[in-house]
């Protein structure tokens, strides 16, 4: 696997709960334009379920579409989300989908992690390319 780093800035946050509970928790959906530079570099969209609490905090799972490339080899690939929101910072470990890569990033694999508050996020990612 080869390590790499990235960084991304949000530049759309559309979010909408589908359900709220008397206890001040509610369940949103929110749809997310990310521009990432880097190792990867490119635009991102994402689709995240997220699950705040009544104390502040949140969970989220998601799934992100990225288009550009990863070390100057170009296509897209699909990354799934899995992270909390506490003390004012989201921290997700996410894995790339195998098989879900095309173009030059058809045999993509790999796993990363990020934590952000409101600013530009650093990613720290390691990938390979498989045989298809």
């Amino acid at each position: 696997m080869q390590l790499a780093a990235a960084s991304f800035k949000v530049s759309r946050w559309d979010e909408e709960p589908y359900h709220e509970f008397d206890s001040g928790a509610k369940i949103t959906q929110a749809k997310v334009t990310q521009n990432y530079q880097g190792a990867i570099s490119g635009e991102g969209t994402v689709e995240y379920l997220m699950t705040y609490t009544s104390h502040g905090t949140a969970s989220f799972v998601g799934m992100e579409l990225v288009v550009g490339s990863v070390n100057e080899k170009s296509g897209s690939f699909v990354i799934q989300h899995k992270g909390v929101f506490e003390n004012g910072k989201a921290k997700s470990e996410w894995s790339i989908v195998e098989g879900a890569g095309t173009g030059e990033l058809s045999g993509l694999c790999g796993s990363g992690r990020y934590e952000v508050g409101h600013e530009e996020a650093e990613v720290e990612c390691q990938f390979n390319f498989v045989d298809n």
